[in-house]
């Protein structure tokens, strides 16, 4: 386990260390999925493919939504 100290920019903005960088290989343009639990913040480098079955069951659920012949009555209101 490594530990870093860093400090939080007046914009909110932090810097990861290099060595932090280098060691999780995270590269210009990588993603990182920020995690709250608590009083703990927790980054993880993440690939597009780790939230492929999450996508997979958020477009059957809201398949469901967006079908729903009842909601058509809103349209009138809409217009």
């Amino acid at each position: 386990m490594e530990t870093k100290i860093i400090k939080v920019t007046n914009k909110g903005q932090i810097s990861l260390p290099v060595v932090i960088r280098s060691s999780l290989n995270i590269s210009e343009g990588d993603e990182l999925i920020l995690t709250r639990a608590n009083d703990s913040i927790i980054l993880k480098k993440i690939k597009q493919d780790d939230f492929k079955d999450l996508l997979i069951h958020s477009e059957k659920s809201l398949k469901q939504v967006w079908d729903n012949k009842e909601d058509e009555i809103w349209n009138n209101y809409l217009k």
